[in-house]
């Protein structure tokens, strides 16, 4: 296993290979991504202990998202289960994955609080600020530092869950090398984080913004399907780079999967 560093296009390419991969099964993967998103949010509403148990679990799930894209990908049939498969594989791996990124993250958090000057806090309690207090405020300055110091830890997390779940790396050795993937795969993240700004954001919101202007109803119901059919594709693109970066292990959860489900088709 090795990162490989790829050429800057490459960025794009992770996006239409995802919509490619979404095509081919956009009923799978809009089930997986969305089963993903909704088990954290309902593990997250657990009271005192909810929010922690869905940290220490994204990386687990995360997986399961994984590995239902890599059956489509190899043409391959697989049921709902396919969302827990990542719990069969290196679950304490994935578990430290979990806690190491939440504890990063509260760092990051506890950094940007001493430079936020209460205007960050207001906005994240959902109030209102108006021109003149906005323009006043130290907000852009915390902002700026919020993503200097969150995108290390994005890059540490990003490859992990696969490697630790696919590859069996422990934690730490897991969110080395994805920092590292991702340090000398800048250019082609550079091109993605554009390609996903235009895609997830520009392109639907120009669509739905014509169609409001010949019909506000007719944009209402615009936006109602635009998640269900962006983020299963962003999050395919999480795959398509993961298998662009690193390939794809021989023995792994995916493998295993498919293997049962064909003794099912043989019973």
């Amino acid at each position: 296993m090795q990162a490989r560093q790829l050429p800057m296009p490459r960025g794009w390419a992770w996006l239409r290979e995802g919509l490619q991969l979404w095509r081919r099964n956009p009923a799978l993967l809009t089930f997986a991504t969305f089963g993903y998103l909704l088990s954290i949010i309902v593990i997250s509403l657990v009271p005192l202990l909810g929010q922690l148990v869905a940290s220490l679990l994204m990386p687990a799930l995360s997986v399961g998202v994984l590995n239902a894209c890599r059956a489509i990908d190899g043409g391959r049939k697989t049921g709902p289960d396919v969302l827990f498969s990542g719990f069969k594989s290196n679950l304490q791996g994935l578990v430290v994955v979990g806690g190491l990124y939440l504890a990063a993250t509260l760092v990051v958090l506890m950094l940007v609080m001493l430079v936020d000057d209460g205007s960050l806090a207001a906005v994240m309690r959902g109030e209102d600020m108006d021109t003149q207090a906005a323009a006043d405020s130290s907000l852009g300055f915390t902002l700026a530092v919020g993503l200097a110091l969150s995108t290390p830890v994005m890059m540490a997390y990003w490859f992990a869950p696969a490697l630790a779940g696919w590859w069996k790396l422990p934690a730490p050795k897991a969110m080395f090398f994805s920092f590292y993937a991702c340090l000398r795969n800048w250019r082609p993240f550079v091109a993605y984080a554009l390609g996903l700004a235009i895609f997830a954001g520009v392109l639907p919101g120009l669509v739905v913004a014509v169609l409001g202007l010949l019909s506000p109803t007719l944009g209402s119901l615009a936006a109602l399907p635009v998640p269900l059919i962006v983020l299963p594709i962003v999050f395919a693109s999480f795959y398509t780079a993961t298998r662009d970066v690193f390939g794809l292990p021989e023995n792994n959860p995916a493998r295993d999967l498919a293997a049962l489900d064909d003794a099912r088709d043989g019973d």
